[in-house]
């Protein structure tokens, strides 16, 4: 087996601490050097495996959109029934690992970064894209010819349950979340089970 040189976990370090530095300040007004002193590095260290702040953003953009489609497609590997399926999206989409403090943050400022950066648009414009098609999926069986129309405001409802809880205190409530995320379903499709 080959050894893991120091260089993949500096990267993991930097990303995980520029998260966090996100979700500190709430923006993404951090600078190289808060980020690299949180991963226990000089700033130097951290430009030489980056490049530069929005490359490091960017990576840590990528890191949360790979931990949330890892948690989707291993909560759908589990499930047969459109239903199920859908009830396993809106479990990963408001897990722990995904519906922390930090990764709310960074989800609302990844938004703001897209606006003027094309490759956080693009990373984006990706997982919407995946969200909608998980959803369709999942919604033709149930809702026929209303499935985009449903799809469209669930994956809406998705993310302004993100925007939201930027907004309130504590710690994010991803239960509370599944749940009006299920009664907008059930509106939309009649009864809903759990």
């Amino acid at each position: 087996m080959p050894k893991l040189g120091m260089e993949p976990i500096r990267k993991e370090a930097l990303v995980k601490a520029t998260i966090t530095e996100i979700g500190r300040t709430g923006s993404l007004d951090v600078t190289v050097s808060q980020i690299a002193k949180r991963a226990g590095m000089s700033s130097a260290l951290a430009h030489h495996y980056f490049g530069s702040k929005e490359d490091i953003f960017l990576a840590a953009m990528r890191h949360i959109l790979t931990l949330y489609g890892a948690e989707v497609r291993g909560a759908l590997a589990t499930t047969t029934t459109p239903q199920a399926r859908l009830n396993a999206i809106l479990a990963a989409s408001f897990s722990a690992s995904n519906f922390r403090r930090e990764a709310v943050s960074a989800w609302l400022n990844f938004w703001v970064l897209a606006q003027s950066v094309p490759e956080a648009k693009r990373l984006l414009a990706v997982y919407q894209r995946r969200l909608r098609s998980n959803l369709l999926a999942c919604l033709r069986p149930l809702a026929g010819d209303r499935a985009e129309q449903v799809a469209d405001g669930l994956g809406a409802l998705i993310d302004g349950l993100y925007l939201r809880e930027v907004l309130k205190s504590g710690a994010p409530d991803g239960a509370a979340a599944v749940r009006t995320a299920r009664d907008y379903l059930a509106a939309e499709l009649g009864r809903w089970e759990e």
